[in-house]
């Protein structure tokens, strides 16, 4: 189907309540769901014949910590056959579990393993849910907004111990004493020393 508008009311027309609002924008169509209506939009949008998405791009998450449903959870699906692209998403709750795409896009196992390890969100079904670019043992999840910019945990080297350790992020700074003076002209405090010390010899 080439023209976007014919594929927006063909989507509309066929899938019915479960498209919940969809709009083009950027050449593409955007469409909002309910969660528990992913599997059967997803299938429906790989297998029929007016659509033909057949390539999972990407999974991603939008933190919204103020908001009552935090995580909006987004779906870029490519038809090669088409040239067209289609963004589904719907919005959680923290806590909330959603349906894995494994199933029918097997790529989106390490995807969803990636949106598991940043913000923290679980999948039903999935067949190795585990993080994937944060070490064993990491603590939070680094692309939710409330993760602190340090982190929690730093790792260096301990010279005493000859080996690599891991501990609690401690941001120590002595304190100075700024005053603000021309580094050409010299510091008062240095030229009041050297002044009390030329009277004493």
């Amino acid at each position: 189907m080439n023209n976007l508008i014919d594929l927006e009311k063909k989507i509309n027309s066929e899938l019915g309540t479960k498209i919940n609002s969809t709009k083009i924008k950027h050449n593409q169509i955007y469409a909002e769901i309910d969660k528990e209506d992913l599997i059967d939009v997803t299938l429906f949008l790989k297998t029929n014949k007016n659509t033909k998405f057949k390539q999972l791009i990407d999974i991603t998450v939008v933190d919204y910590p103020e908001k009552p449903q935090r995580f909006k959870i987004v779906y870029l699906f490519l038809s090669h056959e088409f040239n067209q692209r289609i963004i589904l998403n719907y919005c959680i709750n923290e806590n909330e579990v959603i349906p894995s795409l494994t199933s029918i896009f097997p790529s989106a196992n390490w995807m969803e393993r990636e949106v598991f390890d940043m913000y923290g969100v679980n999948f039903k079904d999935h067949p190795d849910l585990r993080r994937i670019l944060t070490d064993y043992g990491f603590e939070g999840h680094p692309l939710r907004k409330d993760f602190p910019l340090t982190g929690h945990t730093e790792v260096r080297y301990n010279e005493d111990q000859k080996k690599v350790i891991s501990e609690p992020v401690k941001l120590e700074q002595n304190y100075r004493n700024f005053d603000y003076e021309s580094p050409w002209e010299g510091t008062k405090y240095i030229k009041e020393l050297k002044e009390n010390n030329d009277k004493k010899n």
